[in-house]
């Protein structure tokens, strides 16, 4: 029998196991060795105590129940601890039942410093068990003691073994190794809730096993809980994991974005929060259509959908007057409101994107904080002043960093610039850039239009088109202008639409004429350039520099 037994841990046998190789890039499974005496060093005592409300923990709700059951009865477990907290201020600072949120090592006065709690939203109450002196019931304050504390419902031992719980954890190796005469204590005792009981035990299997038994988004986001309290980060990876590979609702990516941070969880849910942010940036893309069902959504959602360079709106102007409907109807205090904007909603708008006659609101609004909103403003403009290939530089440099600011997005009007003269006739100079991508996209009946621009006080916009010539031979390319306003306004001007072909160049006069607007008509071009379409979008193609078509219109008012 002795030389069977020796046969069982033959070094030969082991080294040929890949789960043992050094090479191996998965951890060691220690999950034979859970609650094993034979592999343990100490004893940990879990105290479970009752809940404030009435918590679903017994092992079949705590895999069945709804995301919206996990959420409900989160929101009531800090309201509970929250109460707990209030009431605890006026107790003794020995009274560690009463005060669930204070996490302490020991019953003594232990410098509660070696034992940080990231994640203050739930009790842990860590204890290293000493001999009794005798004296406590003439030191102790009875009266704190017996003050509505927490009961213990109920206790689990297990047996632990400590190498494999620190090397897993920073809470339990601080726990284990702080240098104090407790941490040589056979005995640990945790306290919990009753609510955390299935999450902490389903934690504990982890630690030795990489596994979870568990695979419903309830039970995980649990687990994830547990696993940002005592720190085990890979735990919480193989969390996030599992619930990225489960069916995503806007109601489960609302949660994911909300769950109490630490800079652990940041770190380890990233991937998870990352994939909720473009789930709603996908589902909510065209914001017009689902404009109802966002105005209710909360702060965290908002920002995930508002950041989308895919976001489908009309203009970046539209995503300005959003951003203002949606906190004046969530923040009413003016106070509030601004703070929001601020530092979180405002930097979700593209104000270089923004028309002229938007940023002057801006300006003038008293939801933004005047100095953020002169130095936004400043920024748009100097954007706006700045040549096209620069423009395109700055954004390049830009989608790197998490504002995108001046990426511009798929706008259903796209961007103009305009340069605006008083004497000696009012004027504008409207310059407009459309990528190839954009033109190419009109064939064979399409047609995208401007930003409004405005002058003496009325309404246009520049309007390009894939038609047919006037023969009906070919495809080409067309520019028009059009008045916003309809009915009755008659608006006479002058104007000439103008293209370069490269960006150092002057701009070369195409068409002018004179029109009097009325009813809303358009006055333009079929074919801008007289040449088929399949010329106007080849590559070699002059009227492209870069990938861009730059066109400008000059309006003059007639006198």
């Amino acid at each position: 029998m002795k030389d069977q037994n020796l046969d069982l841990f033959d070094p030969r046998t082991a080294v040929m196991d890949p789960e043992y190789s050094p090479s191996s890039t998965r951890d060691p499974d220690f999950g034979f060795a859970f609650n094993d005496v034979n592999f343990s060093d100490r004893l940990l005592q879990i105290e479970i105590m009752a809940d404030s409300f009435d918590p679903q923990s017994d092992s079949d709700s705590f895999h069945s129940q709804s995301l919206a059951d996990w959420a409900r009865n989160r929101k009531r477990r800090r309201e509970d601890i929250r109460k707990e907290m209030d009431t605890c201020h006026s107790f003794s600072a020995l009274d560690i039942t009463a005060c669930p949120e204070e996490q302490v090592i020991s019953c003594n006065q232990i410098d509660t410093e070696d034992v940080e709690n990231e994640n203050q939203d739930e009790s842990v109450v860590a204890m290293i068990e000493e001999p009794h002196s005798g004296d406590e019931a003439t030191n102790a304050d009875d009266s704190s003691w017996n003050f509505d504390s927490p009961r213990v419902v109920k206790v689990e031992t297990l047996h632990i073994s400590s190498p494999i719980l620190a090397a897993k954890s920073p809470f339990f190796y601080k726990l284990f190794s702080n240098g104090m005469r407790e941490s040589e204590q056979r005995q640990v005792t945790l306290r919990i809730n009753a609510s955390e009981e299935a999450a902490l035990m389903e934690l504990l299997n982890f630690m030795y096993s990489n596994k979870l038994t568990t695979n419903t988004a309830p039970a995980l986001l649990d687990v994830l809980m547990a696993a940002d309290k005592f720190e085990v980060a890979s735990c919480m990876r193989h969390c996030s994991r599992q619930l990225r590979n489960l069916p995503m609702t806007p109601e489960s990516a609302l949660l994911y974005l909300e769950l109490p941070s630490s800079i652990l969880m940041a770190e380890a849910v990233k991937p998870l929060t990352d994939a909720a942010e473009q789930f709603l940036a996908a589902k909510y893309k065209d914001i017009t259509k689902f404009q109802e069902e966002v105005m209710k959504l909360p702060l965290a959602g908002v920002e995930a959908i508002l950041f989308s360079d895919d976001l489908q709106i009309a203009s970046e102007d539209a995503v300005y007057d959003f951003v203002l409907k949606w906190t004046r109807t969530h923040y009413p205090q003016i106070e509030e409101r601004r703070e929001i904007l601020g530092s979180r909603l405002g930097r979700c708008i593209r104000f270089p994107f923004m028309s002229c006659r938007k940023l002057r609101k801006v300006l003038a609004c008293n939801d933004f904080d005047h100095e953020f909103a002169s130095k936004l403003v400043l920024e748009a403009l100097f954007y706006k002043a700045e040549a096209p290939h620069r423009q395109r530089t700055q954004a390049a440099e830009d989608s790197s960093s998490t504002s995108h600011r001046f990426v511009e997005r798929a706008y259903k009007y796209r961007p103009v610039k305009v340069v605006d003269f008083g004497l000696p006739r009012q004027q504008c100079v409207v310059y407009l850039d459309l990528k190839r991508e954009e033109c190419a996209n009109l064939f064979p009946s399409g047609r995208v239009y401007s930003q409004a621009f405005h002058l003496g006080g009325q309404g246009f916009f520049l309007s390009a088109h894939c038609n047919m010539d006037q023969q009906s031979s070919f495809h080409c390319f067309g520019l028009f202008l059009g008045m916003q306003e309809k009915g009755s306004v008659t608006f006479a001007v002058d104007y000439e639409f103008a293209a370069r072909t490269k960006p150092g160049e002057e701009y070369v006069s195409k068409y002018k004429g004179n029109y009097t607007f009325t009813g809303g008509k358009a006055v333009g071009y079929r074919n801008l350039f007289a040449i088929p379409w399949t010329s106007f979008i080849a590559e070699d193609s002059p009227y492209f520099t870069n990938g861009m078509l730059h066109l400008r219109a000059e309006l003059t008012i007639k006198s």
